[in-house]
């Protein structure tokens, strides 16, 4: 619809070419003239009264029928709207979805929502667009912030230009939507691992609309779309060897007052026994066998991932939930080598437990956030490394000790079924992303296929 602002009038004239009388409204918008003959004086004026009063409240007028939008005819019947349809497949999938699931959902919808709007005058600024959807709008009732005054017209704006869910039938719009997918908020051009998520959302979005009959078939089963290439084995460069490791473990006990140390235990956790690190966060000492001498064993069953506030069912940053990839009660046994066993009856002995039992936690009780276990990570690498070896890619992230703990299992020739039992993976993902050598380990093979090359 194209609009204007540009309105003129002019005064009621008498109709002198009909027999009986008539009275005419004419007025300009743009450089197009309208006119509207009414039988009596007194419609006439109540009809330019109510153009007049648009125009003054700053309505946009329709170019096409010279109408103030307040005024024209409701659109038939289209179904819901993109907004309203993205608002059923969140509730849907809140009550079973972990949190991180949740936020993943909103984020992509972040994109999505307001690219498929049309073209209404008064558009918001993008911020405030995303402020409303992230707050108000792509959360179930119940979870919703209260809508300050000021972000009342946004969401109005937004229901209001949110095109048909039926409009994703034409390909020009399916197309559409994967080029707004596949930029960051920013413009900048997306990761492909971002990409990829964001298109599974809307893919799932698409299939719920299906099953509600609003599609015969997925719309982006009909477009052709090349997906950006991912990678998804693990770099060797950022894989430590067992001595890179021990260091770093030494390097916590020096970072702050307490911090380090008392986080010292945990990013052992993640390199000895391949601990994901809400794994850690879960970790009750219950869940532990720790003898004075001798392997002990880690029995896992939950986890508490990291989360945004507004998408966990308790409204605090760490969800509580039941292990990766495993039924909801589903345990993973995990032997620990001595040199585990060693640091956590340690950490135990010295900082004892939070309230509710769980091995790591804040001199207060509480959990560690992600950025918190970051930073003092960045610390440890400085303190750790060589320059050159902060510089890189070499563990930059804690998770990078998990990649390292599977690499060293599966090069010391631990069969591929043990490594996917203790690390909570399949073997064909095991296989796929962890297969690789640790640092060191390339120079060891080069001497084994030179001695065969001797004989």
């Amino acid at each position: 619809m194209s609009t204007s602002y540009d309105v003129k009038f002019w005064e009621i004239q008498r109709n002198g070419s009909s027999k009986t009388p008539s009275y005419v409204v004419r007025w300009r918008v743009g450089a197009k003239v309208k006119s509207k003959t009414l039988r009596t004086k007194e419609l006439a004026n109540s009809y330019l009264r109510d153009l007049r009063l648009a125009a003054k409240n700053g309505e946009a007028f329709d170019l096409a029928s010279g109408l103030p939008v307040s005024m024209l005819a409701p659109a038939p019947e289209t179904g819901p709207t993109f907004l309203a349809f993205a608002q059923i497949f969140i509730a849907q999938r809140w009550k079973t979805s972990a949190a991180r699931t949740r936020e993943t959902d909103a984020y992509a919808l972040l994109a999505l929502v307001p690219a498929i709007t049309s073209d209404l005058p008064g558009r918001p600024d993008a911020d405030e667009l995303r402020k409303v959807l992230r707050e108000h709008a792509l959360l179930p009732e119940g979870h919703r912030g209260e809508l300050s005054a000021e972000y009342v017209p946004v969401l109005r704006w937004l229901e209001t230009a949110s095109l048909p869910l039926a409009d994703l039938k034409e390909p020009r719009v399916v197309r559409m939507v994967l080029e707004a997918i596949s930029v960051t908020l920013k413009g900048q051009k997306a990761a492909a691992n971002t990409v990829l998520r964001k298109r599974e959302v809307l893919h799932h979005l698409l299939e719920l609309a299906v099953e509600e009959k609003v599609f015969g078939a997925n719309p982006l089963d009909g477009v052709r779309w090349t997906p950006p290439d991912t990678v998804d084995e693990v770099d060797p460069r950022t894989v430590v060897n067992p001595r890179q490791a021990r260091k770093l473990l030494d390097a916590a006990l020096r970072v702050g007052r307490s911090r380090g140390p008392r986080m010292r235990a945990m990013y052992a956790c993640m390199y000895y026994a391949a601990l994901r690190p809400e794994e850690a966060a879960g970790l009750m000492r219950a869940n532990c066998h720790l003898p004075e001498e001798g392997w002990g064993l880690l029995t896992l069953e939950k986890a508490r991932p990291a989360a945004n506030k507004r998408y966990t069912d308790s409204g605090e940053a760490h969800d509580d939930r039941g292990l990766k990839h495993r039924a909801e009660r589903d345990i993973r046994p995990v032997p620990i080598p001595p040199a585990l066993v060693a640091i956590m009856r340690e950490h135990v002995e010295k900082y004892g437990l939070a309230g509710d039992g769980r091995l790591f936690a804040t001199s207060k009780g509480g959990l560690y956030s992600a950025s918190a276990i970051s930073r003092v990570w960045k610390q440890v690498r400085v303190l750790a490394f060589t320059p050159e070896q902060v510089a890189s890619s070499l563990a930059a992230t804690p998770y990078g000790l998990r990649h390292a703990a599977v690499s060293l299992w599966l090069a010391a020739g631990v069969p591929a079924t043990e490594v996917a039992q203790r690390a909570g993976h399949s073997v064909e993902v095991l296989q796929r992303v962890y297969a690789k050598c640790i640092e060191g380990h390339a120079r060891q093979t080069n001497r084994k296929i030179a001695n065969a090359l001797k004989m």
